[in-house]
């Protein structure tokens, strides 16, 4: 999904869906090919990982279809990476409302040290249960029911710690140039995609070529 919201129906209506077009064809031909499977960033983008490791972000929206259907095959990839891959999420705001609720939401469970128990269900609820969790009272109603201190997660969300995440997030954001979700960012010098190699595991197959390139150039 991009920040204009052009849609994966309106692709497949043209005939240019996830399993169709350049992408795959040139995964097959002999590896990820620069401006078609991913994108070299002009400026490098900061890093949070210590010296020696390969940063790899998710940037991702809770609403996102895409992100909720890229999420299983990214959570088993994350739980095979290396010592010297570190991963974390970034959830991205195009626009104030719903997504800075949803920056915060994700803010306050990562803060709490709930994603383990939190995150995938946010995904469920919202894209299988059809809860939109974009107003205060509909997130303390949902914490609740899944036994977590909803007074306390709902000040977290406001808190100062969050708020500065969310200033973080949303300058990352713009130093890896993100127009569109679920999207990696690669040791601070690559971007890939669903939306460029067609389906989740060519995705990941692209991003382990790319934290090669970035232990290579080390």
């Amino acid at each position: 999904m991009n920040r204009r919201e052009f849609s994966i129906q309106t692709l497949g209506a043209l005939g240019l869906g996830a399993g169709v077009g350049l992408p795959g064809l040139a995964m097959a031909q002999g590896g990820p090919i620069e401006g078609t499977n991913y994108v070299k960033l002009n400026q490098y983008a900061p890093v949070t990982a210590p010296a020696g490791k390969v940063e790899v972000v998710e940037f991702f929206w809770y609403g996102c279809p895409h992100c909720f259907h890229f999420e299983p095959a990214l959570s088993a990839w994350v739980s095979r990476l290396p010592a010297d891959v570190v991963f974390r999420r970034i959830p991205v705001v195009f626009r104030e409302n719903p997504f800075a609720i949803h920056q915060k939401l994700y803010f306050a469970v990562e803060t709490l040290g709930l994603g383990a128990t939190l995150h995938a269900k946010i995904f469920h609820a919202m894209h299988e249960q059809g809860q939109r969790l974009d107003k205060p009272e509909l997130i303390a109603d949902f914490v609740a029911k899944q036994g977590v201190d909803a007074p306390r997660f709902m000040a977290t969300m406001e808190s100062f710690g969050v708020q500065a995440k969310c200033k973080q997030a949303r300058a990352l954001t713009d130093a890896y140039k993100i127009d569109g979700v679920p999207t990696l960012g690669i040791g601070g010098r690559f971007t890939t995609s669903v939306s460029l190699n067609a389906t989740p595991e060519k995705t990941l197959a692209t991003a382990d070529f790319l934290i090669n390139l970035v232990r290579k150039s080390r």
